[in-house]
């Protein structure tokens, strides 16, 4: 072997340790974002499926309750009854 191979040899045996390290954090950060990736395309696809099978159900009957609408409006007609009344009687 040349000198120049040699070295090289050298310097990468010497970095052997740092290298693997290295290695299995890139790995170990790939694996964690193809998970994520993965994990994101699962619930997108339960979230779809979800919302499809929602938006075709019927929508449910609701029942509104006008009694206090009604109320509040013939409260609204005596007063102003009442307060005719009196300005006819002031008045005369």
């Amino acid at each position: 072997m040349s000198q120049e191979k040699v070295d090289r040899y050298k310097k990468e045996k010497a970095n052997r340790k740092q290298n693997m390290k290295k290695q299995k954090l890139a790995n170990a950060v790939r694996k964690c974002i193809v998970a994520v990736i993965g994990l994101l395309l699962v619930v997108w696809i339960g979230y779809s499926a979800y919302d499809l099978y929602d938006s075709n159900k019927e929508p449910d009957q609701v029942q509104i309750d006008y009694r206090a609408f009604d109320d509040f409006s013939q409260g609204i007609t005596d007063a102003a009854a009442k307060a005719a009344e009196e300005s006819e009687t002031e008045a005369e």
